[in-house]
């Protein structure tokens, strides 16, 4: 039996570009369930700030969350629909 899927958005800002290629990595590794992504560089304040939809089981999306939450100079934060 599948579990229920949720729709949420991840939000991420990078304050340090070096943990660039890991965040890429996890978001590779949970690639099956993002339905899209908007990256946007805020050079004036030297961060990034990212939008990622996913369409997940619950686990998926908070594992994700915390892999990227936890990386140095990243911080990550999921809004979920009711739905």
């Amino acid at each position: 039996m599948s579990e229920e899927k949720r729709i949420a958005v991840l939000s991420v800002i990078v304050e340090d570009r070096a943990a660039t290629p890991a965040l890429n990595g996890y978001l590779s590794e949970y690639g099956e369930y993002i339905v899209g992504r908007m990256g946007i560089p805020y050079r004036e304040k030297n961060v990034s700030v990212l939008c990622v939809v996913l369409d997940a089981p619950l686990p998926a999306i908070n594992a994700l969350t915390g892999k990227i939450g936890n990386l140095p100079g990243v911080s990550a934060k999921t809004l979920f629909s009711k739905y």
